[in-house]
């Protein structure tokens, strides 16, 4: 095995075993002797999630020795999330990395850049997708199996009518966490769409609450929907009806919480590798043609309270 392979293999396997490397300083300038990636997700990296996901990117990006731009529209946003897909194929990198979270929308953007000659492979969402518009595999989570295993848990837990609390609507993964969830619950469960507006949110979810008075849990889809259930959970009179709450996805605020005992779990889904892995992958595919023959499946792993103190420091550097 040559010294170059074995040292990108040994890179990528540092990874999957939680070894931190720092990250590369943002740059618009491609060095014309590096292998050039693009990423582009619906996530924006001031989001806990997608910051931890970046972070991977940049980790990897110093360690292949690789340019990689990370790219993601100011909101959920399907139609400028198409035009940056379209722009990244005009740029002809050596890969793209995209999330799929609406197929629909997104679609004719990725088969574009597929019939350009340009790898693809996909991240977090769109795993049911992803190979038919031509990615050459997937990394995260089956989000419907991700949501009966949450549901299994909070029924476990003696909940029985439980609201979901969908951060993005439109976004088909976060529908598939509520639906699995419907049916692990076994009970009863309403979608109650929020959004990325912390307050604004809290008034949503406290307004369900109000008239709603059979509600005995909440389930948030992501950090930014926790910090808002969070908050809802603080105000007078709430803790004391709801029985249990939980949140997909880590964050320093929800593993506090679980640490506390003010959430029943954080689920992770371990983002950093979503970041890290792709690039890793495509490093290997563009230098020796090598590329895993399955998709890659990154969660879901439940953080509960014996474990959730030992796991906050790594969320506080972003890589949890």
């Amino acid at each position: 095995m040559k010294k170059t392979l074995r040292t990108a293999l040994m890179a990528g396997l540092m990874a999957a075993a939680g070894v931190i490397a720092v990250g590369l300083p943002a740059t618009g300038a491609w060095a014309a002797d590096k292998l050039r990636l693009i990423v582009v997700t619906h996530g924006q990296a001031s989001d806990s999630y997608w910051s931890s996901v970046k972070l991977g990117v940049d980790a990897a990006a110093k360690q292949m020795n690789v340019n990689v731009q990370y790219e993601a529209p100011q909101t959920f946003d399907m139609a400028a999330m198409a035009k940056m897909i379209v722009s990244a194929t005009a740029a002809h990198p050596d890969g793209i990395v995209v999330s799929i979270p609406d197929a629909d929308a997104l679609g004719p953007a990725i088969k574009q850049a597929v019939a350009a000659g340009i790898p693809v492979v996909a991240i977090d969402s769109g795993l049911a997708d992803a190979k038919k518009l031509g990615a050459m595999m997937f990394m995260g989570q089956e989000e419907f199996d991700a949501g009966v295993a949450t549901g299994e848990r909070m029924k476990a837990a003696g909940l029985k009518n439980v609201l979901c609390l969908n951060h993005e609507i439109g976004n088909a993964d976060l529908d598939h966490r509520c639906e699995g969830f419907a049916k692990g619950l076994g009970g009863k469960s309403e979608v109650l769409a929020i959004n990325q507006d912390p307050t604004e949110s809290k008034n949503r979810i406290l307004g369900a609450l109000a008239s709603r008075k059979d509600v005995d849990g909440l389930l948030a889809l992501g950090a930014s929907g926790a910090v808002s259930m969070l908050q809802a959970l603080d105000s007078p009179g709430i803790r004391a009806r709801i029985k249990g709450a939980g949140s997909f996805d880590l964050s320093p605020e929800i593993l506090t919480a679980v640490d506390k005992g003010d959430l029943l779990f954080g689920i992770d889904e371990q983002p950093y590798l979503l970041g890290y892995l792709p690039v890793v992958f495509l490093k290997l595919y563009h230098d020796y043609k090598l590329m895993p023959a399955v998709d890659v499946n990154t969660g879901p792993s439940f953080v509960m309270k014996d474990n959730a103190k030992a796991v906050l420091d790594l969320s506080k550097q972003g890589i949890r």
